[in-house]
């Protein structure tokens, strides 16, 4: 039987991957002031991660936003970088506050600065997940409050200050820069079976991502022959609110992929319809960033 202490030794043992858990994918040449990013598409799940789970290795996928680094493959391409995550969401989630924590998890006192009482930790979504998608509990033990730490320090940390030095530098570069945040969304709402739209755009209600660029996505999409919805129900999370500052020329527009257009959510599988849905996002990041960046001058003269 492995112990508390033996399973967090060959974890920390797995986090020696600092840098291959985490994929930034560079055009030869950034020509425009865009990033990419997919923080939850990782499916590299740690040996020791499994074998503390009461889940076996197909449940504990659900959480996944399934080959979205695939469908956004081509953003080298046309001159923009793309950063991904190897780790799952569900060892830890990028897309939240870096300690977001649920007390309850952990053997041991979380620090003081710990944000425990947000609706994220309350519905079992935090840094370090309690459940995965159908409110599937993880663990069958309580964490050391070290080992959400040490996740924190070897994974969180290094992901985020990637993906702001990519920022940092495109806004140097361009004079503003855009991050496109890749997310997929289940094909139904829970507890119905209403079917989502295709897409859900999220600007945390016009306070991440200057107008034009919401308005533009959108139109992209639905000329293309996409349902769109925007900000419900999904507004951004914790990267499109803390990375948009559109009054500093820092856009973060949050988009969501109905997973029925191109998975069989049950296997996992790449159903018939990916590759189109591919070729369509290729199209969707070229006339995006072309057309924002053509008209860029006009839009900050605008918003002045």
């Amino acid at each position: 039987m492995q112990t508390a202490n033996s399973w967090n030794k060959h974890l920390i043992e797995d986090m020696n991957c600092d840098h291959s858990s985490i994929e930034v994918r560079l055009p030869l040449e950034q020509t425009v002031p865009f990033v990419f990013n997919s923080p939850h598409s990782g499916r590299t799940y740690p040996e020791a991660f499994l074998a503390a789970s009461r889940l076996d290795r197909h449940a504990i996928r659900r959480s996944e936003d399934y080959f979205v680094d695939e469908l956004f493959a081509a953003a080298p391409n046309i001159g923009a970088p793309l950063q991904c995550a190897h780790f799952p969401r569900a060892f830890i989630d990028v897309n939240r506050e870096p300690y977001e924590l649920d007390p309850r998890m952990f053997v041991g006192k979380v620090p003081n600065f710990t944000n425990s009482n947000s609706i994220r930790v309350a519905g079992g979504l935090g840094t370090i997940p309690r459940l995965v998608a159908e409110n599937m509990e993880i663990y069958r033990h309580r964490l050391p409050i070290q080992e959400g730490l040490d996740r924190i320090e070897h994974y969180y940390r290094p992901y985020h200050e990637r993906l702001r030095t990519l920022l940092v530098k495109t806004h140097a570069r361009f004079g503003y820069g855009v991050l496109i945040d890749c997310h997929s969304m289940p094909a139904n709402a829970q507890a119905s079976s209403r079917n989502r739209p295709d897409f859900v755009l999220g600007d945390r209600y016009g306070t991440s991502a200057t107008e034009p660029l919401s308005q533009l996505a959108l139109g992209l999409l639905q000329d293309m022959g996409y349902t769109v919805s925007r900000n419900k129900p999904y507004a951004g999370g914790f990267i499109t609110e803390h990375y948009g500052r559109p009054g500093r020329g820092l856009h973060a527009l949050q988009i969501e992929i109905n997973r029925g257009l191109y998975v069989d959510e049950r296997t996992f599988e790449k159903e018939s319809g990916f590759v189109a849905l591919q070729e369509d996002l290729t199209r969707f990041m070229t006339l995006l960033t072309e057309s924002f960046t053509n008209n860029y001058s006009e839009i900050a003269l605008a918003a002045e």
